[in-house]
């Protein structure tokens, strides 16, 4: 008798039926609650707007840390150019290395706990800020919130993209963009009113307030079933999708097969190159988070003070952060409205073409002040340039290249693969803000118009090599990579 309920129970898992949770209905007509799943997905996202503080701290901090008045500075004496290109592009280095300690991790302990996890490193980090007294201590600093980063962004697309619906994985996927422009945009409105210690405190609090709101919240199904937790992907499942153990029948069947048949050869970085399918989807995701880095967005989110100082457009510098980081936020809002009506690859193309427009703006204003040293006719261009560059970044570039790394992978390479992109990321993402200021030295304008070329270039790349991947399942993209056709 308790064969035959094993026999019964083991059933219940395998057998596969051509439910569609896209469909919203299960067999059963329960509705999948989708709240649910935006509760996860924002609370999962908190750990992005720390993110965003970590970004965003160098804008208001910088022209602090370089003033000749030290009393609001936690040094002796202003730092140099060569020591401000450090503390901006330190972080990228720990966000180079984080990644192949994440992503293990995930799949060892869980999503969930890799995020819980990195706000060890961001506490830490802003502690350090509070006591420093030398140079090394700030580099430091920067260094661990870099680990902090990569721990989020190495794990956050893989949960987010492993616990929501096939009709609202682009939207959900796209909140990562939105939470972490809010992050700059709380450093960028606070930081150049408040002193240098008390920006520290506003910051700290925040990694306590994500870690305290999505410890209540589920672990990823797949990485349950993943291992061999039926009853505990159940659950979460049934959490998720505001559903009864036998409303999300057909879905955990359906999890719990392709998990087993991804698992059943563990994939290693080795498989990334030699599987066809996932050598595509590795040079599509490389491809977009190279060319989102190539596009100067660290540059314009860790220089907007200086920036707009530089330019002398007689507006405020912090007000017109202040308006930038507005303008991030409202934009970033749209895209989980629009992405899964629009499609992820409309919203690439048209990213990628208006900011090179925006760059080539840029760069020709500072053409123009710094080569022909008359302004007066194009006093008005940098704001706009910059308001339009950031709008198309934040509802394009900037949160697709996540939603795509999200969804593009078979679940027995998805943490190896996040790694790698993650990595790739950052190692673009420090060369960029390194070498900026010597680019910028020769001449400003030097810089954005590369960053415009290269946006030229995403865009036929995007044209020619990016699948469209709305509304597909996590299984039909497989098949579309593997050239496979409904």
């Amino acid at each position: 008798m308790s064969r035959l309920a094993e026999q019964k129970d083991q059933q219940s898992y395998t057998e596969v039926s051509s439910f569609q949770i896209s469909d919203g209905l299960n067999h059963n007509m329960e509705p999948v609650k989708t709240s649910r799943i935006f509760l996860a997905a924002v609370a999962a996202n908190l750990s992005a707007f720390v993110v965003g503080t970590c970004l965003g701290w160098t804008s208001p901090i910088g022209p602090k840390l370089k003033s000749e008045d030290t009393s609001d500075s936690p040094l002796d004496r202003p730092i140099t150019a060569d020591e401000d290109a450090w503390i901006s592009s330190l972080i990228a280095i720990g966000a180079l290395l984080a990644p192949f300690v994440a992503g293990p991790l995930a799949d060892r302990i869980g999503r969930k706990w890799v995020l819980l996890s990195s706000s060890v490193f961001f506490v830490l980090a802003f502690v350090l800020n509070m006591v420093a007294s030398e140079v090394w201590v700030l580099y430091l600093s920067r260094l661990i919130q870099g680990f902090g980063v990569g721990f989020v962004m190495t794990v956050q697309p893989m949960y987010v993209g492993e616990i929501a619906t096939d009709n609202v994985r682009g939207a959900t996927g796209s909140l990562m963009q939105l939470f972490i422009v809010s992050g700059i945009l709380y450093v960028y409105a606070i930081g150049p009113f408040v002193s240098y210690q008390a920006l520290q405190w506003c910051c700290i609090v925040v990694p306590i307030i994500s870690d305290v709101v999505f410890f209540f919240m589920p672990e990823s199904p797949y990485y349950f079933a993943g291992k061999g937790r039926k009853t505990d992907a159940l659950r979460s499942l049934q959490f998720l999708r505001g559903q009864s153990a036998e409303g999300v029948h057909d879905e955990m069947a359906v999890i719990q097969a392709n998990v087993e048949e991804a698992m059943a050869t563990k994939g290693t970085v080795m498989d990334l190159v030699k599987s066809p399918s996932n050598r595509k989807a590795l040079f599509i995701c490389a491809g977009l988070i190279s060319f989102q880095q190539l596009s100067g967005i660290n540059v314009v989110l860790f220089n907007s003070q200086s920036i707009f100082a530089s330019a002398n457009t007689g507006l405020n510098p912090a007000i017109a952060t202040i308006i930038i980081g507005c303008v991030q936020v409202s934009s970033s809002g749209l895209t989980p409205i629009v992405v899964d009506r629009l499609g992820r690859k409309v919203l690439l193309l048209v990213s990628a073409s208006v900011m090179s427009l925006g760059l080539a703006a840029l760069g020709f204003f500072f053409y123009m002040k710094l080569v022909v040293g008359d302004v007066s006719s194009v006093i008005w261009l940098p704001v706009p340039a910059l308001i339009i560059y950031n709008i198309v970044y934040c509802t394009g570039f900037g949160p697709l290249p996540w939603a795509v790394l999200g969804e593009m992978f078979p679940a027995n390479i998805k943490s190896t693969a996040s790694s790698v992109v993650a990595s790739t990321c950052w190692i673009l993402g420090f060369v960029v803000t390194r070498y900026y200021p010597a680019l910028d030295a020769l001449g400003s304008y030097y810089a954005f118009w590369l960053f415009a070329f290269f946006c030229v270039v995403a865009f036929f790349f995007v044209l020619f090599v990016v699948m469209e991947t709305k509304g597909l399942s996590l299984q039909q993209i497989q098949d579309r990579l593997q050239g496979k056709r409904d």
